[in-house]
């Protein structure tokens, strides 16, 4: 990695470690009453009522709320929140106060798993937040650490109709650098298909944010 390159992930590191503080108050406002429905949508499409200790990982996990989703939904489960935000996951850890999920540090491209490890893994609304080729390589590591028989769960946003809530969404597409994430979004599955042999398109009810479930086999 080059040190223009280093320069800019450290930047983009500083920016979401100030961005914990507001970042659930600006998920609120951007999802309104939709966020419980929209993790509690993809942690029902994981499956894993049948499995005993299911692993799951939840990569990007921000503040934890998925990851925190699942150890609520399925106790004694082995779950992992995943970020490169130090000020994410300090966050996330002051949500877990029953100490009920596992917090890790590093990067979405290279994820410190072994093969076909977990049950499930998962990344809502952050994957178009990376950038060209760290998104590629995520999405290839999340193939990578399920099982034969997992999935992986893409959760991302569809373009909101309200206009305000609109508003919300595009000043965060500028955030990321708006040309490459708005690119993203409307690639619609195209970017999945080139990693995984079967992918399943998903809407949440409210018809706010869509779901990719992505099978290795």
């Amino acid at each position: 990695m080059n040190k223009n390159m280093i320069t800019i992930r450290t930047k983009r590191r500083k920016y979401y470690d100030v961005f914990s503080h507001f970042y659930d108050l600006f998920i609120r406002l951007h999802s309104y009453k939709n966020s419980q429905e929209t993790r509690a949508f993809l942690v029902d499409s994981a499956g894993l009522e049948h499995v005993k200790q299911p692993k799951v990982l939840d990569v990007c996990c921000g503040t934890g709320s998925v990851t925190l989703t699942f150890t609520e939904r399925f106790p004694g489960i082995f779950a992992v929140g995943y970020d490169f935000s130090h000020g994410m996951l300090y966050k996330a850890r002051e949500k877990d106060v029953n100490h009920t999920c596992f917090l890790v540090e590093g990067d979405a491209a290279i994820l410190p798993f072994g093969d076909d490890y977990f049950d499930v893994v998962c990344c809502s609304h952050a994957l178009y937040e990376l950038k060209g080729d760290s998104r590629k390589a995520a999405l290839f590591e999340m193939k990578r650490v399920i099982k034969p028989d997992g999935a992986v769960l893409i959760m991302e946003h569809e373009v909101p109709k309200n206009f305000v809530i609109k508003i919300l969404f595009n000043l965060r597409m500028m955030m990321m650098g708006r040309t490459d994430a708005r690119e993203f979004v409307k690639l619609g599955l195209a970017p999945y298909k080139k990693v995984f042999p079967d992918v399943i398109l998903t809407h949440t009810k409210s018809g706010t944010s869509k779901l990719m479930t992505c099978r290795k086999e």
